[in-house]
């Protein structure tokens, strides 16, 4: 079973109570993280818009004026790459991307906190790997003055610092959230209760209906001995 964002639950998030912000550093960095990313969110809708609208320029220029484009698709492109990458981290910390959850139901909750944290270190080791690679390919563009090969033929830096500046900060949220799991548990790291997607629609469900909820060996034990009197 696999979650993403979606709008029904993204609405529920919104009249969720607040998470309370961990104590010290942690909790300052967590803050100026969540106000960043709640910014390039913003600037990710806007962006996205503005690709629509240029797409639905270069439709009408191309197809009812009969005049030939240059800049639009790629300006689309270049706008749709930065609202990707930029809100990565902001999807993230919602614990909004595509994950499997076959296993969840099978696995014991300790095992689960260990297999969810595994499953942050990996992503991490891989966004930095990504990161590291795009900061390569920002530098060989810069200092090679790479260009598009198309007619209109952007510099190429441009979707290169837009990867590289939305890796380093999907990074930065996954080191965040292991540390947060590591030092206050896993719910302070979006686990327990997820924001957004199936999970979180199961877990609501699950809450409404105790009948559902998973009975670990300990209550089940507890309920037999009371119903041996």
């Amino acid at each position: 079973m696999s979650h993403g964002f979606d709008a029904a639950t993204a609405a529920a998030e919104t009249h969720a109570a607040p998470v309370p912000r961990a104590p010290g550093l942690l909790g300052a960095v967590e803050g100026a993280i969540r106000g960043l990313n709640g910014l390039i969110l913003m600037l990710g809708g806007l962006a996205l818009v503005a690709a629509c609208l240029v797409l639905s320029y270069s439709v009408l220029i191309r197809y009812v004026f009969k005049e030939p484009t240059e800049w639009q698709d790629e300006m689309a492109v270049f706008l749709i790459v930065g609202a990707t990458f930029g809100s990565a981290a902001a999807v993230q910390a919602k614990r909004g991307h595509v994950a499997i959850e076959a296993l969840t139901g099978l696995l014991s909750p300790t095992v689960n906190r260990v297999r969810l944290l595994l499953a942050d270190i990996v992503s991490f080791v891989f966004v930095a790997f990504f990161t590291w690679k795009s900061f390569t390919l920002l530098h060989e563009a810069w200092v090679d003055g790479q260009v598009s090969q198309s007619t209109w033929g952007p510099p190429l830096w441009i979707p290169y610092s837009m990867m590289a500046a939305g890796m380093s900060l999907l990074g930065l949220q996954l080191a965040l959230q292991i540390l947060e799991a590591v030092l206050h548990g896993p719910g302070r790291a979006g686990w327990g209760t997820p924001k957004v997607g199936v999970a979180a629609d199961i877990n609501r469900d699950m809450k409404d209906r105790p009948d559902l909820t998973p009975r670990g060996p300990d209550v089940l034990a507890s309920q037999t001995k009371g119903s041996d009197r």
